[in-house]
């Protein structure tokens, strides 16, 4: 179970992100511009090992004509992840647990591991601000034949405009390669591109207030 801790990382979340989004692909900010970073919304997972923090978190970026949400899934980790450097966010100093190394969760095995744990029902979404609280909002779809329960990746991670998408197959080697689609522009509705295996599906709030809802992250065939 993982332990929310009352208090404070420098640099915080927001202040890392403002100056790595602009780094992605699918950021839609003008070139040039300083992303209005505001938490938007979110859950966790658990890592059954009890030694990674997995967050999924939910930002609006106010900084230009109307705002846009991006989903930014990341895991918190103690010391640096081998192999993963292309997916480091940044350090920051906790608090209480001292300095984390912050990974774009897309290149952490852990988080795509409970992900895909998640869409085949073997763990649960928990709220991003309780310890011990699952959340209830979080909405797993099984789609077409269902996602298989031993899967594992991260494999080739590759952003597109608006995703970034994850190879990922059998710990057995069996069976075909899978693509987990995350979505990172986030929008409303749910995904219904053709051969899919399953879907979360989360909300977040606008900058007015207005509460949305969309599909954070789904998994499909490889040639989907």
């Amino acid at each position: 179970m993982a332990v929310i801790h009352r208090t404070t990382m420098s640099p915080g979340k927001l202040e890392l992100l403002t100056g790595w989004l602009p780094s992605r692909p699918w950021y839609q900010g003008a070139e040039g511009a300083v992303p209005q970073l505001a938490k938007a919304g979110g859950f966790r997972l658990d890592d059954p090992e009890g030694e990674v923090g997995i967050e999924f978190m939910v930002v609006t970026d106010g900084s230009g004509d109307a705002p846009i949400a991006y989903l930014v899934p990341v895991t918190y980790r103690g010391a640096p992840l081998k192999g993963a450097e292309e997916g480091l966010i940044g350090t920051s100093e906790h608090g209480v647990l001292g300095r984390r190394w912050i990974y774009d969760g897309a290149h952490d095995p852990v988080l795509v591991e409970q992900l895909l744990a998640l869409m085949a029902g073997r763990t649960t979404a928990q709220d991003q601000n309780a310890s011990d609280a699952p959340d209830p909002t979080v909405e797993v779809r099984t789609e077409g034949e269902g996602v298989p329960e031993d899967l594992t990746g991260p494999g080739e991670v590759a952003d597109t405009a608006g995703a970034t998408v994850v190879t990922v197959g059998r710990a057995s080697g069996a069976g075909p390669v899978l693509r987990l689609t995350v979505t990172r522009v986030l929008g409303p509705g749910a995904a219904a591109a053709d051969g899919l295996l399953g879907q979360v599906l989360a909300g977040w709030s606008a900058p007015d207030g207005t509460g949305e809802r969309g599909v954070f992250a789904f998994l499909s065939g490889a040639g989907q």
